[in-house]
């Protein structure tokens, strides 16, 4: 099934993206929450963190944050992110 992402970045990429493979299981897993910088959404993520730690075992969180919501993350954070977590939700409230 094809599907359509939209990006609300200013960035334009007209390349195919697909979805990343599915984990097994978030148990005992790191899970990267990426802020998009919007107002309150530190409280958003804080209850997504809690719930990952709590219903689905996930082993550590790693918080970080966008400098704006209209740019993309940095190629140093997008690195960390690969590194260091087993998936990452990029999430944003106002």
């Amino acid at each position: 099934m094809d599907q359509v992402f939209l990006d609300p970045t200013d960035h334009v990429d007209h390349g195919q993206k697909s979805f990343a493979p599915r984990l097994d299981t978030l148990v005992g897993t790191t899970i990267g929450l990426l802020d998009i910088n919007k107002s309150k959404g530190v409280y958003f993520l804080d209850r997504v963190e809690e719930v990952l730690k709590e219903q689905y075992g996930v082993k550590e969180v790693l918080r970080r944050k966008k400098v704006s919501a209209g740019k993309l993350a940095s190629p140093q954070l997008r690195q960390e992110l690969r590194e260091k977590c087993d998936a990452v939700i990029e999430a944003l409230s106002d």
